[in-house]
């Protein structure tokens, strides 16, 4: 995700200045490769480059051809087939065990409709969407780099060039999406098929990080670089602002009870509370609790947490298992996290981990204190 922000903030600079480009995508890959469906790679008139699809190794093969492409104006489809042992492959210097089918087009808008400002408004409103673009096609309607926009809610944009095949497409697309798959998807149409690259396009993570002192700096840094959606909350006016937290997509002033009205929390956000004040984090913690969050981590050692929930059943709240399986207190995976920096690095860790049903071994199942000594 951070890649297509950055190739989308590119793309935006390069249509103010009516500068032609080239996308790469790739659409297969087969065995072991650097990079999966999806991957990127923006090509400008001058040669420089957004995004990547191997380790340094397709980029400049790729680029020789998206300078054809933009001359043309034709797209092409490249294959590289890493499992071949001879003199051509080793001469690109790859190091993967793999084939991979890069989609190489000319950067071009359909008449009265503009993919790049369509996928902003899908990452800004934090919505999901697919892509479907024909990358095959025998003659006919469907055009090859046609494509047409499906988000998960609402009515599909865009024209394969036939109303029965676009309604077909949608579909397919719609599939795709609910099995959150990006594949490439043959489609029978008169005269042969089309082969239609429908990619899955999920909103960035959603981290909403409660407390904006010295050690969320790091971690709104981390996230931000990683691509993910990145919310900051704090009752401080000197501490919430922009001048502070610049990589923050949203940074809001708000008081504890406030934080679940103002900051977007859905079943996909990650929450983080670190502001080192107990009262704070009863305060924020108990709203929490009553939002969807797909996780809610505290700083601070198992003890703080068990007197916070203490407090809170004190109140007549008490946690239900639900509840409990959402909260990650300590916050973090076990790595032994101790700066700021190390400390972010393990709750992004953890994070990530959760989200892609991963195992990592949180702090919340350590028994024992958090910094205890390493073995010598």
């Amino acid at each position: 995700m951070r890649e297509l922000r950055d190739i989308l903030k590119v793309l935006a600079d390069l249509r103010a200045q009516g500068e032609p480009a080239a996308l790469a995508t790739i659409t297969q890959v087969k065995g072991s490769t650097y990079r999966r469906e999806g991957a990127r790679l923006l090509i400008r008139r001058d040669g420089t480059t957004v995004g990547s699809l191997s380790g340094g190794c397709l980029e400049g093969d790729v680029a020789e051809a998206a300078r054809e492409v933009m001359r043309t104006g034709h797209p092409r489809m490249l294959t590289y087939d890493l499992t071949a042992d001879d003199d051509a492959v080793w001469g690109l210097g790859l190091g993967c065990n793999g084939a991979i089918d890069v989609f190489v087009e000319p950067v071009r808008n359909q008449p009265g409709l503009d993919f790049a400002t369509l996928l902003q408004d899908t990452i800004d409103h934090r919505r999901s969407a697919a892509l479907a673009t024909v990358i095959a096609a025998p003659p006919g309607p469907a055009r090859v780099g046609s494509r047409m926009f499906v988000p998960e809610e609402g009515q599909g944009r865009g024209s394969l060039g036939d109303a029965a095949l676009d309604a077909r497409a949608a579909g397919v697309a719609r599939s795709q999406l609910a099995e959150g798959r990006t594949a490439v998807v043959p489609v029978e149409v008169p005269g042969g098929r089309i082969e239609l690259f429908v990619e899955v396009l999920t909103p960035p993570i959603p981290l909403l990080v409660c407390g904006a002192g010295h050690d969320a700096l790091p971690l709104v840094r981390l996230a931000h670089e990683l691509g993910w959606w990145v919310m900051v909350a704090d009752s401080r006016p000197a501490f919430a602002t922009r001048e502070r937290f610049p990589e923050a997509d949203e940074v809001h002033l708000v008081e504890d009870r406030g934080v679940p009205t103002a900051a977007r929390i859905d079943r996909h956000t990650f929450v983080v509370v670190m502001t080192h004040n107990f009262l704070h984090d009863l305060e924020i913690l108990r709203g929490l609790l009553a939002t969807p969050a797909r996780y809610i981590g505290l700083l601070g050692p198992r003890a703080r947490t068990e007197k916070l929930l203490a407090e809170l059943a004190k109140q007549g709240e008490i946690l239900d298992d639900a509840q409990r399986t959402r909260l990650y207190a300590p916050v973090g995976v076990d790595t032994g996290a101790d700066s700021p920096e190390e400390i972010a690095l393990s709750i992004a860790a953890e994070i990530l981990a959760v989200r892609n049903g991963r195992p990592a071994a949180s702090l919340r199942d350590r028994r024992g204190p958090i910094h205890a000594a390493v073995p010598s």
